[in-house]
């Protein structure tokens, strides 16, 4: 098989720790990691470089020459927007070079000239400054899909770790508003995109989901909240009669210790806290956003922008490294 295209990673925003974990990464995986390119203001690398004290070439190149150039410079895909950058001190002026990578990314995947796309980290609220109309990533990658493929689609976030991988069924939205946006046709849905990118992407040929409850003791038959009965029960229940293998809705206070996450794939949960405090506290520097439901692939640190420590070497590539490695992995898995 002929070598695949490489990664593409965007700068994110570029005054918090994306550039920093991007070049971080670059040193350790040069000779031997998965090639990937960025898209970025070259300039901004460069400064950024030379702040951390690290001395790595940059490139300038275009997407098809990046693995051929990735064990001896860093290949950088210009943007056309230069940007400031300074670390810690987001800047509204710089967002359109950081809208600017994620759209280019999806299209340079659309025409084959890259593999995958791995966002670095941006500030929702730097971008709503500057008039961004998205909730954020994801629906802005959701967007583009269907303005590149054609296609409707719904985008779903899976954070995975080598130890667990969760769902939430409901994302960014107060807590209270929770039991009326959980759904039974919805739950259904999420559940049929995950099982199909476990098989697709990850190589688990009968899937095991798991849903948690959302009330205590996943309601107690009805006697705590009635949602778990009248809406979680029955989207399992006709997941099952599809021959999937999928149970629930469980206790969630259950779910996550090391014998109950031995018998899952992935646990769907109802709302955002309870799946990400026990992704977070078992991979808190390891974890991967990974958005399912797209025509390509995507995925991204589990972390924010960190804007304290930007430009000051502390900052860990761990997340960024495992993103890439789970994008690569993927793409070999679809091509």
């Amino acid at each position: 098989m002929s070598a695949l295209p490489p990664l593409c990673l965007t700068q994110g925003d570029p005054s918090g720790i994306g550039p920093d974990i991007a070049l971080a990464l670059y040193r350790q995986s040069r000779e031997s990691g998965e090639p990937f390119f960025v898209l970025a203001d070259p300039n901004l690398l460069r400064r950024r470089a030379e702040l951390l004290g690290l001395a790595i070439e940059i490139a300038e190149t275009a997407p098809e020459r990046a693995r051929s150039l990735f064990a001896t410079a860093l290949p950088v895909v210009p943007l056309m927007a230069s940007v400031k950058g300074l670390p810690g001190q987001p800047d509204p002026s710089d967002a359109p070079g950081t809208i600017e990578a994620i759209s280019r990314a999806v299209a340079l995947v659309h025409a084959g000239r890259a593999s995958a796309v791995v966002t670095n980290p941006i500030a929702k609220s730097v971008l709503y400054r500057a008039g961004f109309a998205h909730p954020g990533h994801t629906e802005y990658l959701g967007e583009l899909a269907r303005e590149h493929w054609g296609v409707p689609c719904r985008a779903v976030m899976m954070l995975w770790s080598r130890d667990l991988a969760v769902v939430p069924a409901t994302i960014h939205v107060p807590l209270a508003r929770v039991p009326s946006l959980l759904k039974t046709d919805d739950l259904v849905e999420i559940g049929a995109i995950v099982i199909e990118v476990c098989k697709r992407d990850f190589g688990i040929a009968r899937p095991r989901l798991v849903f948690a409850g959302l009330n205590p003791h996943a309601g107690e038959d009805g006697a705590i909240g009635r949602e778990d009965v009248e809406i979680i029960a029955p989207a399992v229940a006709r997941l099952s009669a599809l021959g999937h293998d999928v149970r629930g809705p469980l206790p969630a206070d259950t779910m996550f210790h090391a014998a109950a996450r031995a018998t899952y794939d992935v646990a769907i949960c109802a709302y955002h806290d309870q799946a990400l405090i026990p992704l977070k506290t078992l991979a808190f520097d390891s974890g991967v956003n990974v958005t399912l439901g797209l025509p390509f692939i995507r995925t991204s640190p589990d972390h924010g922008t960190a804007f304290d420590i930007a430009g000051t070497g502390a900052a860990r590539p761990t997340s960024l490294a495992e993103a890439v490695a789970l994008a690569g992995r993927m793409a070999r898995a679809r091509a």
